[in-house]
């Protein structure tokens, strides 16, 4: 089969250590044939965040705040069974795995700045507020 297209790159040059990753194969659910009862093609892949030294301390403070919920005893898990293939379901898996903490490592969005509508933009708009309602005060059928 060969080796999986790692190295899975977080951001930048940070990628999962493929030391630290976790793999548990089971059976998928759903649609077969002959060999659903025999292959293993469910993967769950689990990576333990609180105790990786592979990610910068910043970056694993900010997905540790924002995966809270996630996490099980600081340990992120992610599965994949949409494949028949339990190859295929590795790199799926690798794959989310990465984009997932590339997310919730990523800096907090600079803060928006407000900005004021310039006068100009406001007197045309309120003209012509005024002339279509001139328009309609006209329509009026009010000299009967």
């Amino acid at each position: 089969m060969g080796r999986m297209s790692g190295p899975y790159l977080i951001r930048g040059s940070v990628s999962l250590p493929e030391a630290e990753l976790m793999w548990r194969f089971s059976r998928s659910s759903g649609p077969g044939g002959q060999h659903v009862n025999t292959s293993d093609s469910q993967v769950e892949l689990r990576f333990d965040l609180a105790a990786t030294e592979a990610l910068p301390s910043v970056w694993k403070a900010r997905a540790l705040e924002r995966l809270a919920s996630r996490l099980n005893d600081g340990v992120i898990s992610v599965r994949s069974s949409e494949h028949r293939s339990q190859w295929r379901n590795r790199e799926a898996a690798a794959v989310r795995l990465a984009a997932l903490l590339a997310e919730a490592s990523a800096p907090p969005p600079r803060p928006r700045r407000p900005t004021k509508i310039p006068r100009g933009i406001n007197e045309r708009r309120l003209r012509e507020k005024k002339r279509r309602g001139e328009t309609k005060r006209g329509r009026s059928a009010r000299d009967w």
